[in-house]
């Protein structure tokens, strides 16, 4: 079991099992269009799969712990403390691409991090390192952006946060190296390959449980509800072309599933987007499956 390295909103660690009970022993090709923290497919060591995200970013810090891993490495263990003063070697030691002031190397790490989205040059190795030390330093581990593709999750309060996560980056590594496990920078629309005796596990981000719980900004694109109705419509084709399909989503998309001709199994799983943890209240969530053919699942 490989663990993830970076922690994800609505990562899936607490449902590996019951997720992959619904993975067959036996299978075509394993996709995820909804990568994130890759707990499923990075857990149970999937292969073949294909793994995407529509965020480069993520997709950038995967092929860097692929292909350039001791790189990488060196430079998260030369990052400092969140609070400490910037480091004057580096850019934006006083103010970040707006003139917003720096305080601390936090965030001009942050403003480093953005050079991408904000068209500035960029070095991919730095900008995957920048990408686990922010996460692993943030509020609550929260990926989030703003229109403009700009990380703005504030700093974290950690006692001595391990940034580097040596162990979880070889063995990911591994992982990601093994043949058969390829990752693109794409959407779950380019699913016109997935057909008859191929797994989908598809992890969006979730249907707001109500008017006020909209957090679903973890990508400047957003997902609304056209966005899970056409998804759901992507879900049930590949089914019908013989896939199995797995979807994880929030019990109020319990109906439109099982209208679909979806099993809907609902399960209630830890908020962890709350700064409190006492006040991280249990949530309803769905695991819906269709059976494209009869195969044997895993135990």
């Amino acid at each position: 079991m490989v663990d993830p390295t970076l922690k994800w909103a609505g990562g899936k660690r607490h449902f590996q099992s019951r997720i992959g009970a619904h993975i067959p022993e036996e299978f075509n090709c394993y996709y995820e269009p909804f990568l994130g923290g890759g707990a499923i497919a990075f857990g149970l060591e999937l292969s073949p799969a294909m793994l995407s995200d529509i965020n480069p970013r993520l997709i950038n810090y995967y092929k860097q712990v692929r292909d350039n891993t001791t790189e990488l490495l060196a430079y998260l263990d030369g990052f400092r403390d969140p609070a400490a003063e910037p480091d004057e070697s580096h850019q934006f030691t006083d103010t970040s691409h707006f003139g917003h002031d720096i305080d601390s190397y936090y965030y001009q790490a942050r403003a480093r991090f953005n050079k991408r989205p904000y068209g500035y040059d960029y070095d991919p190795v730095a900008e995957a390192a920048l990408l686990q030390y922010l996460n692993r330093t943030c509020f609550n581990g929260l990926y989030r952006e703003n229109q403009s593709g700009g990380f703005n999750t504030p700093i974290g309060d950690y006692d001595n946060p391990d940034w580097v996560q040596e162990e979880r980056v070889r063995e990911l590594s591994a992982y990601l190296n093994i043949g058969g496990v390829h990752l693109f920078e794409m959407d779950y629309k380019h699913g016109a390959l997935i057909g008859d005796g191929d797994v989908v596990y598809a992890d969006p981000p979730y249907q707001p449980l109500s008017s006020s719980a909209d957090f679903t900004e973890y990508s400047a694109e957003g997902f609304d509800a056209t966005d899970q109705r056409q998804l759901l419509t992507a879900l049930s084709h590949w089914a019908n072309k013989g896939a199995t399909v797995i979807a994880s989503n929030s019990g109020v998309m319990a109906d439109q599933y099982e209208s679909a001709g979806f099993d809907v199994y609902t399960a209630e799983a830890p908020r962890s987007i709350n700064s409190d943890a006492t006040n991280r209240d249990a949530v309803d969530e769905i695991i819906a499956v269709r059976n494209g053919a009869e195969q044997t699942a895993r135990s």
